[in-house]
């Protein structure tokens, strides 16, 4: 394969690549089987729909099939257009995990999609904005308490799905008769939450980056304050509360790591006994390992901080009946060495630089400094005179005149 070859595909796999993580390929999944097995020992294929939709189709006819093809499948009624996922043994894979989700018998591929299908469906996917916007002011006239945040055509136009977000139970019956009347098409209601509603529409998180629901995240699992217990987060609602009005997902994302390290520490209600007294717990810090102590008789003294594992020995040396020598700081002579790097290189220095380049671009005279080097001088005789300040370079030296009638030095 010559270089001009491959250069081309590696831009198209780059290509691919942000695409996937700008949210359009957001259900993309990696097929770990394409290597293994061939493709068409395995009949059942993924496929992707709008928004978060994903089913599984049997191919009975055996067409061969490839990731990202758009194909013309069996849908309820009718026909519907989709783009292939998944392949292989990953999709049986996929469907084992998922038995429970799955219901009936799954729908057929009848082909791959021709041009007359895509035609068909771009079109009516250009329908669907308006559609929303006409649903929801017929949704508002009816006096319902929901939202219509999006809306899907089938392939074939003949059906549509609603999806919407309501606090409590509507009863849209009267909604799905006018809107089957007004747009001519079945109707299908889906009420979604709050998280796959903030996905679809997206946006930047507090971290920076793209919201993980919009990104990556197609299952949503339910997260509660006990999390952020076990991370020792401050339970204030407006850093636990994501753009979604929930708490926000990644407070699961780290949970499992705080407990396994809350399992290495000692009990926070344990008190360890040395000779000079009984000291209890203080805080505690689960990645590093290590637990604060402080003195009960003195609430006043300086706290210690010890490693898990010596805070363990001392308890099971306390519980063999055993009062242990004395307690001293751990690291002493790392935490003497640790400096802080603000008082060795004060952010001020910058300043001072600047001030200094800025008077010499002014001309600005520097002010001498009161203690200037002098000079002693010899006489012949052995005498010492006076001692005089040095002259800097480029200086003229003051010259003291001598009086007339003075004495001179033979």
């Amino acid at each position: 394969m010559n270089s001009k070859k491959d250069f081309s595909l590696q831009s198209q796999y780059i290509t691919a690549e942000g695409a996937r993580g700008s949210g359009k390929y957001q259900l993309y999944s990696f097929d770990t089987y394409s290597d293994i097995s061939p493709i068409e020992e395995h009949p059942y294929v993924e496929v992707q729909f709008k928004n978060t939709r994903k089913e599984y189709f049997f191919n009975p006819l055996g067409i061969s099939l490839r990731k990202e093809d758009m194909v013309a499948v069996e849908g309820s009624p009718g026909l519907d257009i989709g783009r292939v996922s998944l392949v292989g043994a990953a999709v049986d894979e996929q469907m084992r995990v998922n038995s429970g989700s799955i219901k009936g018998q799954p729908k057929q591929i009848y082909r791959i999609a021709t041009e007359h299908d895509l035609e068909r469906y771009h079109a009516f996917k250009a329908l669907e904005h308006r559609t929303m916007i006409e649903s929801r002011q017929i949704a508002t006239e009816l006096g319902l308490e929901m939202k219509i945040g999006d809306v899907e055509y089938q392939g074939d136009g003949t059906k549509a799905i609603f999806y919407y977000i309501a606090e409590g139970r509507v009863d849209f019956r009267q909604l799905i008769r006018v809107l089957a009347s007004t747009f001519h098409i079945r109707v299908e209601m889906k009420q979604i939450g709050a998280r796959q509603e903030t996905g679809r529409i997206g946006g930047i998180g507090p971290c920076g980056r793209q919201l993980c629901c919009s990104s990556w995240m197609k299952n949503f699992h339910s997260v509660n304050t006990q999390a952020a217990r076990f991370q020792e987060l401050p339970l204030n609602p407006e850093k636990l509360t994501g753009q979604c009005g929930k708490l926000k997902c990644c407070t699961n994302f780290e949970v499992d790591a705080y407990v396994e390290a809350q399992k290495k520490l000692p009990p926070r209600n344990a008190t360890l006994k040395a000779v000079e007294g009984n000291y209890t717990f203080v805080k505690a810090d689960l990645l590093k390992g290590e637990v604060t102590y402080r003195l009960e008789e003195d609430p006043s003294s300086t706290p210690i901080t010890l490693s898990a594992r010596k805070a363990k020995k001392i308890l099971q040396e306390n519980s063999e009946g055993i009062i242990f020598p004395s307690l001293q700081p751990e690291n002493s002579d790392k935490a003497k060495a640790s400096s802080d790097i603000l008082n060795t290189n004060p952010l001020t220095r910058f300043d001072q630089e600047k001030e200094k380049r800025q008077g010499r671009r002014r001309g600005k005279k520097r002010v001498p400094s009161i203690e200037t080097p002098t000079k002693t001088s010899f006489s012949p005789s052995g005498d010492t005179t006076m001692a005089r300040p040095i002259a800097k370079r480029g200086t003229p030296r003051r010259i003291r005149k001598t009086p007339k009638n003075a004495p001179q030095n033979e």
